[in-house]
């Protein structure tokens, strides 16, 4: 059952998992883009609810759609129909985000328990 937390499972006792668990990025190849909390306090869904609507594929791994291209112009960002000008700038707000992330291939993506002083 604490497996799948991740997934939904217990959702009735509030968002405990979302506010108090994060994803430490290494190689980036079991950490969600759009729905862990990986870079900032919220996840990109949240952050961005606009763009996770419009996007075609929301199950990417942050090693995927680093893989791809995050820069503006990159493949990563495949949307369901062409983005008005503020979804654009929108994707800009992401991509800055994005620039200093650095995958490591040699660390595996690990789960951080946030109240822990470590």
């Amino acid at each position: 059952m604490i497996c799948r937390v991740r997934e939904g499972v217990g959702e009735g006792v509030g968002r405990w998992f979302d506010e108090n668990v994060r994803m430490v990025v290494g190689d980036g190849r079991n950490t969600l883009f759009w729905y862990d909390t990986w870079i900032g306090d919220t996840p990109l869904w949240l952050k961005f609810p606009r763009l996770f609507e419009l996007a075609v594929e929301k199950e990417s791994k942050v090693e995927e759609m680093r893989r791809l291209g995050w820069d503006g112009n990159g493949r990563a960002w495949v949307w369901r129909r062409r983005l008005y000008a503020w979804e654009e700038e929108s994707v800009r707000e992401c991509v800055a985000l994005l620039c200093n992330i650095d995958l490591q291939d040699t660390v595996h993506d690990s789960w951080r328990w946030t109240l822990d002083p470590v």
